[in-house]
C-alpha cells in the first residue's frame, strides 16, 4: 500500500506539472523605452555664374612668352616677355550662391584652356577664398582669378575657353 501511495503521489505530481503553463520572464528581467529620431532638411547650395562676368586676361603681346596673372580682385600683371597693350583691362570672374543660412562651404575651381583654332593656352584658377560661410540670408559671392601661360608662339586673335567652379557644404 505504501508503494501504491508513492506511485499515486508521483502520478499526481506529474499530472500537476502537465497543467503548468510555459515559463515566463520574471519581472525586472526586461525593460523597454521609446527612443527619438529627428531630421533637418537644409536648403540646397546653388552656384550661379554672374551674367556678363568672365576671367579676362586682357590684351597683350606674346613676345617670347611668360604669364598673365589676374588676381581675384581683377588686377592684372605680366611676367617675362609678355606685355599689356595700352588700354587693356583685366577682370576676375564672379559667382554667387544661395543656400542654407550661416552654413560653411568649400570652393574649388578647375584649370582650363583657351583656344583660337588649333592654338591653345592653358591657365590655372584661384578663387578669392577656398571656403566661406553663407550670410544669415543664405547668400555669398566670390571671385576667381587665374594665371595664363603664354608660350610665345600663339597667333593673334581672340581666345576663349571654360573652367568649372564647385561649392560644397562642409
Amino acid at each position: 500500500m505504501i508503494m501504491n501511495t508513492r506511485i499515486f503521489g508521483v502520478a499526481a505530481t506529474i499530472a500537476m506539472l502537465g497543467t503548468v503553463s510555459a515559463a515566463h520572464a520574471a519581472t525586472g528581467n526586461t525593460s523597454t523605452a521609446a527612443g527619438t529620431a529627428s531630421a533637418t532638411i537644409v536648403a540646397p547650395i546653388v552656384l550661379t555664374h554672374t551674367a556678363g562676368a568672365s576671367l579676362n586676361f586682357g590684351k597683350f603681346t606674346t613676345g617670347t612668352g611668360g604669364t598673365v596673372v589676374v588676381a581675384s580682385s581683377g588686377t592684372g600683371s605680366v611676367t617675362s616677355d609678355v606685355g599689356f597693350v595700352p588700354g587693356s583691362a583685366t577682370t576676375a570672374d564672379q559667382f554667387s550662391l544661395t543656400g542654407d543660412t550661416s552654413r560653411a562651404f568649400g570652393i574649388t575651381t578647375t584649370n582650363g584652356t583657351i583656344s583660337n583654332g588649333s592654338k591653345t593656352m592653358s591657365f590655372t584658377t584661384a578663387p578669392s577664398s577656398a571656403s566661406g560661410t553663407t550670410t544669415t540670408s543664405g547668400t555669398y559671392s566670390f571671385s576667381v582669378g587665374g594665371t595664363l601661360t603664354v608660350v610665345g608662339t600663339e597667333t593673334a586673335g581672340s581666345y576663349t575657353g571654360t573652367y568649372n567652379a564647385t561649392v560644397v557644404y562642409q
